[in-house]
């Protein structure tokens, strides 16, 4: 009883928050005049529910943040379903109190963006007492590296499973851009300590690194230990800005991460320093003026696009409440690893603007049906998402 009156007093303290400061929170309506970023077409009728979905997210409003929120809207929309927003910078105790929070507001499901494996044994066991299903995306559990984490997910009859992406495959790929292109003195920015993303983006990039000191042992390169920037523009300055103080011969940045807001920091900082295009800078999550950054040299690539991540971890919230995904204790749960996009021209971005941000990638009607496959088939739409997938789709 302890436990819920205090979550009932989180869930208060939410809803006082929120509208302080104008609200993250927001019951989606089947209004054809609503605003989303998918295609409407004006014979589309949404669905009707009674479910309620919520979503636990480090930012509703930075570059990520804000593709990632509007795409879910779009969905609750078309689904007739009520989703509440709950922002929590990736910090523990927010992270923790936040499922908290959503399960004392009576949400059926909660899809999270978390940052590190042990916040969710937390997540896990307060979904499991009210009875909440429980989706990660941009994230899974590592049952290398937190097996007890792991079991926790096991055990559960509410934890759904994961959407997330190749992550040591991105920073593989990423690094051997850099390399490539004859980069040699690299510095690592990362967002938070321990964040189980980071560190397998950081086990791709240092792979790479090895792979390619091992093959040319008369060009070696090298890349500094990460410093870390969090989730804002001004420690994204503030890193750069020492690492180009400390390392007068650094010609490349990896800006690992944290939801665009640090790159756009970093960005800031070299420009500044009238540094733009002799430093490359690489990073996931695309920028809003990513084609720009690329034809200035603000960007010499990057890979991300990826926003869709929420959109199908809140499609297996809805079927787990709707009673066509079948959640079981005993097994882990269901996993989608999604495919990057990488761009290293404004030539490709243009092409991932016109797809992906002038229009979605996913019309209504299509969301509607995605709510109709079964998980094989959820998985294979998923997994086939591409630039030209999305072409092939919306060719009319």
């Amino acid at each position: 009883m302890k436990k819920k009156l205090i979550a009932l007093l989180l869930a208060l303290a939410m809803v006082l928050s929120l509208a302080a400061c104008g609200g993250s929170s927001s019951t989606t309506t089947t209004d054809s005049d609503s605003s989303t970023t998918a295609s409407d077409d004006s014979e589309t009728t949404t669905t009707q529910t009674d479910i309620k979905i919520g979503v636990s997210i480090w930012s509703s409003t930075d570059v990520l943040g804000s593709l990632s929120a509007d795409i879910i809207q779009t969905a609750a929309d078309a689904l007739g379903v009520e989703v509440v927003f709950v922002d929590q910078g990736h910090v523990s105790e927010q992270v923790t109190a936040s499922v908290e929070t959503l399960c004392a507001a009576g949400c059926d499901a909660i899809i999270i963006c978390n940052s590190a494996d042990s916040e969710m044994t937390s997540a896990i066991n307060t979904c499991d007492e009210y009875g909440t299903y429980l989706v990660q995306f941009y994230r899974i559990i590592s049952e290398e590296n937190s097996p007890e984490v792991y079991q926790t997910a096991v055990n559960s009859s509410y934890y759904v499973g994961a959407v997330h992406e190749d992550e040591y495959g991105n920073g593989y790929t990423l690094m051997n851009l850099l390399l490539e292109n004859g980069d040699r003195n690299i510095c690592l920015e990362g967002w938070t300590v321990g964040d189980a993303t980071f560190q397998q983006r950081w086990e791709g990039y240092q792979a790479a690194l090895a792979d390619w000191n091992e093959a040319n042992p008369d060009d070696q390169a090298t890349m500094t230990d990460p410093v870390y920037a969090n989730t804002s523009s001004e420690e994204g300055a503030q890193v750069t800005t020492s690492f180009i103080n400390t390392y007068p011969d650094m010609d490349a940045l990896i800006v690992a991460g944290g939801g665009g807001d640090p790159l756009v920091g970093s960005i800031g900082a070299i420009e500044n320093l009238g540094l733009t295009g002799t430093i490359d800078v690489v990073s996931t999550d695309f920028l809003e003026d990513l084609g720009d950054q690329l034809e200035s040299g603000g960007m010499f690539a990057e890979s991300g696009g990826h926003f869709c991540d929420p959109l199908y971890a809140f499609l297996m919230a809805y079927q787990a409440c709707t009673g066509d995904l079948t959640v079981t204790a005993g097994e882990f749960g269901y996993e989608i690893e999604f495919p990057y996009v990488y761009v290293s021209s404004a030539e490709d971005y243009a092409n991932y603007e016109t797809y992906f941000v002038d229009d979605s990638p996913y019309t209504t009607d299509e969301i509607l049906e995605l709510a109709t496959y079964d998980f094989d088939a959820l998985k294979e739409a998923a997994t086939s998402l591409s630039i030209e997938d999305v072409m092939e789709r919306h060719a009319s």
